[in-house]
């Protein structure tokens, strides 16, 4: 009899840690994901700025804001910047340093940074993708800020956000 109530006990002690670590996966799943979408703004015909806006992690589990914004404006060729800002408790970003774009088969890209003295706040970065952007192949890619010495700091964007960022390229010029 105790032989059963034991047997009793370890199946649903057992199932207990299974379903526990079932919702703490799917947990970790859902925070996981990245959310991003494709806003409009300004006063059309003057300016019109398109943007997705994502917040991802770094190596190091540090949040940064990663913002790709498409400025259009009436009479001029449009640009595409890459604003990269460090929440509190990042690492200072030196300026010019080029940011370089890698994807996951080993292509790489050297976006130029467009604060060439000082940046809003030590923590961001722009960067100009007019140019690389539309290079860029629909798969993962890598983000890499240079720091003092060999360091930096890699942030790693998944394709449906680099899908996203493509669909900027086609919006109105």
């Amino acid at each position: 009899m105790l032989q059963h109530i034991q047997q009793i006990f370890k199946r649903i002690l057992l199932v207990g840690i299974l379903t526990t670590l079932i919702f703490l996966g799917l947990a970790n799943l859902s925070s996981a994901k990245v959310i991003a979408a494709v806003t409009q703004i300004g006063n059309p015909p003057e300016e019109i700025i398109y943007r997705s806006q994502v917040k991802l992690d770094d190596q190091s589990g540090k949040v940064w804001q990663v913002v790709l914004f498409k400025q259009v404006y009436s009479e001029q060729p449009s640009n595409i910047n890459l604003r990269l800002v460090g929440f509190p408790g990042s690492a200072e970003l030196i300026h010019p340093q080029p940011l370089r774009i890698t994807t996951n088969t080993g292509k790489l890209w050297n976006a130029n940074d467009i604060f060439l003295d000082a940046a809003p706040a030590p923590t961001v970065g722009q960067y100009d993708l007019t140019e690389i952007l539309p290079q860029l192949p629909p798969e993962s890619l890598t983000l890499s800020i240079p720091l003092p010495g060999k360091n930096s700091i890699n942030i790693a964007v998944p394709i449906h956000v680099v899908k996203e960022w493509q669909s900027l390229i086609s919006t109105e010029n």
